[in-house]
């Protein structure tokens, strides 16, 4: 089968550009994400403890019972101790 042209190759990268890679994420209270994600994706709502990217100190700040759905916060860290919420997708340029 002949491989189709990437429609989105055009695109500059930024938050509101579609996701080039995603990844299934597993909260840590001491590591962070392989790579800077520029959203987030929460599969099951619950409580989630993130640290922003550009949080001062790597203060962390909890989206309380944050529903299903993507969460528009670019992340470095999702930790967990705090966070309720499951199946969490990290989206990335």
């Amino acid at each position: 089968m002949p491989s189709s042209p990437d429609a989105y190759a055009a695109f500059t990268p930024s938050p509101s550009a579609p996701a080039r890679r995603l990844e299934a994420v597993t909260p840590s209270d001491g590591a962070d994400l392989p790579s800077l994600a520029k959203a987030l994706y929460v599969g099951a709502a619950g409580d989630l403890k993130v640290v922003p990217v550009a949080s001062p100190d790597g203060e962390a700040v909890t989206l309380k019972n944050h529903p299903v759905g993507y969460v528009a916060v670019q992340t470095r860290r999702v930790l967990a101790t705090g966070t309720t919420a499951a199946h969490i997708v990290a989206l990335f340029d």
